[in-house]
């Protein structure tokens, strides 16, 4: 699948970045029958922009995406966290190429207070009583870099992002990747506002092509849950309009939502917003 819009005819298949998802659950890992088809891991999402390899989140599906790394051979590849709620930082301690010394992983992170460390937090996840296994065992040439949210980053050449700070408890970001003149945007664990689109939010999405978006809960959930931090579908694709969004795809899924009731909002969501997709593990699309 890929995003097509006249301003973008004259780009070729092999000229747009590859986005692939690992992990689109929320909250925490749900295995099983019931979600065998769309997936039970949490957040990990793969992007290839020529060269570049940029991954947002790592969740319980970093572990099958590091497996998938490992076997193309040395890594280089940067990780930007939305946030460290655990469900998506609990992969990495099982994420393969951070113990192969040929490997260069840099992890990024803009919701920590002032003064707050990223590896620190890392360290903290992987000490005792949690872990058996400490960060000093990762053998790749691993580096971890604060930003201060709102910042504008370059991780490799030709790779821009532009960020924002999202409606989240401990506060999460929001990305817009850039590569080539096309436009990806990873927004998850945020809830939107009572009284309209958060302004800077709209303005970051405003025209993607492709817009990955929290999309935990219905409009009729939402309401007693409230101040959890999460979205809905329906705003979603509310975004999606006002933005001027190419193509939606509904993101962190809530952990007891059957492949059934995600198929049912698939066809209430392509019907409201022709072209919406449902964020599925293996999910590939150019954008």
């Amino acid at each position: 699948m890929m995003v097509r819009t006249a301003e973008h005819d004259t780009a070729t298949l092999t000229d747009r970045p590859t986005v692939r998802f690992w992990g689109v659950r929320g909250s925490i890992a749900a295995p099983g029958p019931r979600t065998v088809r769309y997936g039970g891991n949490t957040s990990c999402v793969e992007v290839l922009c020529g060269s570049a390899t940029i991954l947002f989140d790592a969740g319980t599906g970093l572990r099958a995406l590091g497996e998938a790394l490992a076997a193309r051979g040395p890594v280089d590849l940067d990780l930007f966290f939305s946030h460290t709620h655990y469900d998506h930082i609990c992969g990495l301690p099982f994420f393969a190429p951070a113990f192969d010394r040929r490997n260069r992983l840099r992890f990024w992170a803009g919701h920590l207070p002032e003064g707050g460390s990223l590896r620190a937090v890392v360290e903290g996840m992987m000490a005792a009583p949690f872990y058996p296994i400490a960060i000093d065992r990762f053998e790749a040439d691993c580096r971890f870099t604060e930003f201060a949210c709102g910042a504008v980053l370059e991780p490799r050449p030709g790779v821009r992002l532009r960020t924002v700070r999202l409606n989240h408890p401990n506060t999460a970001v929001g990305y817009r990747l850039e590569h080539g003149g096309r436009s990806l945007c990873y927004i998850t664990d945020t809830e939107h506002r009572a009284d309209g689109h958060d302004p800077a939010l709209l303005e970051l999405v405003r025209g993607a092509d492709l817009m990955i978006y929290d999309s935990t809960y219905t409009d009729e959930e939402y309401p007693p849950r409230a101040g959890w931090g999460h979205s809905t579908w329906q705003e979603c694709l509310r975004l999606a309009d006002a933005a001027g969004v190419a193509r939606a795809v509904l993101f962190h899924h809530e952990p007891s939502r059957a492949d059934e009731a995600l198929d049912a909002i698939a066809d209430a969501a392509d019907r409201a917003r022709p072209g919406t997709l449902v964020a599925r593990e293996g999910m590939e699309l150019r954008f």
